[in-house]
């Protein structure tokens, strides 16, 4: 009986496909009897580039660059091709590249008038249905709710005074102590702010908010809040006692 060794190649592959044309990843199973040539016409189905202006690079499981696959004559098992690796398919002649630009692609744009009168449109759906800003009743409602939410706002500004020993209370946030540092508008966002600087790190900036500065602290130490969350009155800041021995 021999004793020899006998190495079974499977005579089909399965690799990984890149491409210069799309940023997808694909797999199929060549068999690796066929040639470059060959290999590059069953690509064309896969890809859509020419054979004629395709070049191939073999990568290893890892992707590791191992060869270029620019011998049309030679055949798929020729190469160290396993299971895994991956064929990276590069189109010389460019023109795919150009589809995918959308930049390049002509827009339509309706105009507004023409946009309008449609029928079919989904403004003319929440017009008949009287949906979001087009529910005359609801919307007159909301600016009506945010006024006067806005009056309450100014009026608890109007009660706070800068240096005053203060409590905050904001929703979903622990409580927190503070000394009142600003009191009035702001540029970052519309409505009536305070400005405080914390007992305890537990805020967000320094006091600048967008490179303007509305006071000054300690980094960490500066938030803003509504008027509304915050309760001014005798708030001592707390002794944490590390002067004690």
């Amino acid at each position: 009986m021999d004793g020899g060794v006998t190495v079974v190649t499977n005579p089909v592959v399965n690799v990984r496909l890149t491409s210069s044309i799309s940023s997808f990843e694909v797999q199929r199973r060549f068999n690796r009897g066929i040639s470059i040539a060959e290999l590059k016409g069953k690509l064309e189905m896969v890809l859509g580039a020419s054979p004629s202006c395709m070049d191939l690079e073999l990568f290893s499981v890892s992707d590791t660059f191992l060869q270029k696959m620019d011998n049309n004559e030679a055949l798929l098992g020729s190469f160290p091709v396993d299971d895994e690796c991956r064929i990276h398919v590069t189109d010389r002649s460019g023109q795919m590249s150009e589809f995918s630009d959308v930049s390049k692609v002509e827009k339509f744009e309706l105009p507004e008038e023409s946009y309008e009168k449609r029928t079919d449109s989904a403004r003319s759906f929440m017009k008949k249905h009287r949906v979001g800003v087009y529910n005359e009743e609801e919307m007159a409602k909301k600016k009506a709710d945010l006024a006067a939410r806005e009056k309450e706002q100014k009026a608890a500004a109007d009660a706070i005074s800068v240096g005053s020993r203060c409590q905050v209370q904001v929703s979903g946030q622990p409580t927190k102590l503070g000394t009142v540092m600003y009191v009035g508008t702001a540029d970052f966002k519309p409505g009536y702010w305070v400005g405080l600087k914390f007992d305890e790190p537990m805020g967000k900036h320094d006091g600048t908010v967008n490179g303007k500065q509305y006071f000054e602290c300690e980094d960490k130490y500066g938030g803003f809040v509504k008027p509304l969350n915050v309760t001014v009155g005798d708030f001592p800041e707390e002794d944490f006692g590390i002067d004690e021995m």
